[in-house]
């Protein structure tokens, strides 16, 4: 349910509390998250649901309590996305104060009873600490995962949330709210989306292979990047989760052409991907501004599978990316926390050390740098011009 932002006047409301717990989210709570969420259910559904709920549950509770009967919760979802602190627990007085005072009785039974924490050590990779690197899991959104030993409190990223990742760190998660879904979108409104998809089905190519083979084949360098020079997109369609926490920001598209053609859908996507990349950019940025020393980036989800999407990441972000052998790693993940649970491995750590492996290690073509220091620049321009346009039509 995170795409549904219904919730925006309950989540105004909240933030205008501001509430201490606020400072875990990055000052600004979100409309992704369940608070405003729950509140809006209580505020429009009151007599169909919310009287009626006996439990809520995230989807990754909710199917644990289907195949177990057991209304335990995951640290991980309470912490990030309910303002349970690992280290204090509920704070009773955020729920009273934005009307769900209610979630809090017999204790708080509604709305989560807390499993154990694992205890472990750090992971070893390549003699460097865990805490250089970020994890981006990338699909229809995408996040960006980066821990540290000390509390580093990020504005406009959410957390830090106390061993909601990885045991006795700090997490913070960034975040983009379409990323995958935003691609497809471009795509599949362009005018020549119909070819595309006839020449896709007849090479034996999925739309994006296709697309990412067309862009070589019509490349006037050797670098595939560079057929964007003169467009520049802002991937804000469903507004901005990290670094403003603005759900209210819109897309933004410079540089088009009186044209239709396979050619332009194909400058379209990949500029839409650089935006993406770009948006990634200034989360990390914004990141280690605040404190975080990231070097290296661990990619996985649906859009890791696209080399295309992939290497710009690395370009734009100048970080080398790593790949799991796996590309399936969710469910890499999921069979570790069993081997574990089931007394295969002494720690998680030992399971990750032995079941995850890693696949291929793609490099940022430095070659590249002052072309997207250039097109960074610009996107940052963007969304200072659309704030200005805002401000011009409020005067009105």
């Amino acid at each position: 349910m995170w795409m549904d932002h219904r919730a925006v006047d309950q989540v105004d409301r909240i933030n205008q509390t501001k509430h201490c717990v606020l400072g875990y989210v990055g000052g600004v709570m979100s409309p992704e998250m369940q608070p405003p969420k729950l509140l809006w259910l209580k505020e429009k559904l009151r007599s169909i649901c919310w009287e009626k709920a006996g439990h809520f549950f995230d989807l990754p509770d909710f199917l644990s309590w289907k195949a177990t009967g057991a209304t335990t919760r995951s640290l991980c979802t309470l912490v990030c996305k309910w303002t349970y602190s690992a280290q204090t627990g509920w704070d009773d007085s955020f729920w009273k104060q934005i009307g769900l005072e209610d979630l809090t009785v017999n204790n708080h039974s509604k709305i989560g009873v807390i499993g154990a924490d694992v205890r472990g050590s750090n992971l070893p990779c390549e003699n460097k600490p865990i805490t250089s690197r970020l994890a981006l899991i990338c699909g229809t959104s995408s996040c960006h995962m980066g821990i540290s030993k000390s509390p580093i409190f990020v504005p406009g990223v959410w957390g830090p949330y106390y061993s909601a990742m990885v045991p006795d760190l700090w997490l913070n998660e960034g975040g983009q709210s379409a990323t995958g879904k935003l691609i497809e979108h471009v795509v599949k409104s362009h005018a020549a989306f119909p070819e595309l998809e006839s020449n896709a089905k007849a090479s034996g190519k999925n739309v994006y292979m296709y697309l990412n083979c067309h862009l070589e084949s019509i490349k006037k360098c050797s670098a595939v990047g560079m057929l964007t020079v003169d467009l520049h997109v802002w991937p804000d369609f469903h507004g901005n989760r990290s670094p403003f926490a603005d759900s209210t920001l819109k897309g933004m598209i410079t540089g088009l052409a009186l044209s239709n053609s396979l050619d332009d859908l194909a400058k379209l996507y990949l500029a839409t991907v650089q935006a993406i990349a770009l948006g990634t950019r200034h989360i990390l940025e914004t990141m280690q501004n605040a404190g975080h020393q990231i070097n290296t980036l661990f990619m996985c989800g649906g859009l890791s599978k696209n080399l295309l999407f992939v290497q710009m990441h690395s370009d734009i972000s100048g970080m080398p990316i790593v790949l799991a052998e796996e590309v399936e790693s969710v469910l890499v993940g999921a069979a570790i926390l069993g081997a574990y649970a089931s007394g295969d491995f002494k720690s998680i750590q030992e399971a990750m050390e032995r079941m995850g492996k890693i696949g291929k290690i793609i490099y940022p073509d430095l070659e590249q740098k002052r072309y997207y220091d250039s097109k960074y620049k610009v996107f940052l321009k963007l969304v200072d011009h659309q704030r200005e346009y805002r401000t011009i039509m409020q005067n009105i």
